[in-house]
């Protein structure tokens, strides 16, 4: 068989394959298609309208352009409601990385040699598993006006009447707060020590021999290595806590009190769609939309600033 044919023969068997990965893939497209890209078009598409219902009658569907655009601007909610989750989610992300890191830091060191490591790791990852609606209900019995948390601290003499958690502004933000740290700073650590084992061991051996402290080569070696995994967990952290919901919406019963203070962008939109005010809910997923693609390209860019030219 001559090199031209044998060439063409095992041409033909590559793309013989490739058609079977292909086929693989149709299964996950057409999910895609019709349960992210087919919903995504038609929340925009609703965006234009005005589509409301008023008691018992049904006003529209009438397009009104991008009115529904500029009341969510000039009403001034999306700002407010915007800056409440992200203020709960910075308070509940910072400790939740450093935690992770030192967890992951910990784990994955050989020097130390740590008994019972499966447990512990199983230990801290539990709460992930457990729902968020099981977890609010656990905070809002602890910290209610008559709960534990209010007796153990009149008992100890450090409060001489209930302190009312669920009416003070940073009480509330910092539950909110707390509670998706404990949630998902366990994730976050599995992640970390993941990228943690993949770093080669001889960077670790040539900086000790070079007289490196753990600190340096903590800051020098491990960080620098892992920057594409953190910047994935910042980015979908972050994404995660634009959609932040159901802590805030059981804890608060859907009010968002005080003042609607923990009130955030999806417990908004939320009750544009239970009012079935369609064209407000759209123009605000779409704000929504935006507003995570710029503020991960604003992460991925400051990430990779000094990579990127």
């Amino acid at each position: 068989m001559s090199d031209k044919k044998y060439k063409h023969k095992q041409k033909s068997a590559v793309v013989s394959y490739n058609r079977w990965g292909y086929l693989f893939l149709v299964p996950f497209f057409a999910v895609y298609f019709v349960f992210q890209l087919i919903p995504l078009f038609t929340t925009i598409y609703n965006s234009f309208f005005e589509n409301y219902r008023s008691g018992l009658t049904q006003i529209g569907p009438n397009f009104v352009g991008l009115q529904n655009f500029q009341t969510i601007l000039t009403n001034g909610d999306l700002i407010n409601y915007s800056k409440n989750t992200l203020i709960m989610w910075i308070i509940g992300f910072v400790p939740q990385i450093i935690i992770s890191l030192l967890l992951a830091a910990w784990f994955t060191d050989p020097s130390l040699r740590l008994k019972g490591q499966r447990f512990f790791k199983t230990v801290i990852y539990l709460p992930n598993l457990i729902m968020a609606s099981a977890f609010s209900m656990l905070f809002f019995t602890l910290f209610s006006d008559n709960g534990p948390v209010n007796s153990i601290l009149i008992q100890l003499g450090f409060l001489s009447k209930p302190f009312t958690f669920m009416s003070n502004v940073t009480a509330v933000r910092c539950l909110v707060g707390f509670m998706n740290f404990v949630m998902w700073f366990g994730n976050t650590t599995i992640l970390l020590m993941a990228g943690m084992m993949g770093i080669d061991q001889s960077l670790y051996e040539a900086a000790e021999i070079d007289g490196a402290t753990a600190t340096e080569i903590f800051w020098k070696i491990t960080l620098p290595i892992l920057r594409p995994i953190l910047v994935y967990v910042l980015i979908t952290s972050l994404i995660g806590g634009l959609q932040m919901f159901d802590v805030p919406q059981i804890l608060t019963n859907g009010t968002g009190d005080p003042a609607r203070t923990s009130m955030t962008l999806i417990m908004y939109l939320n009750k544009h769609l239970f009012s079935k005010n369609f064209g407000m809910g759209g123009a605000l997923s779409v704000f929504l939309f935006i507003i995570t693609g710029i503020l991960s390209f604003i992460v991925f860019r400051i990430s990779y600033a000094g990579e990127i030219k």
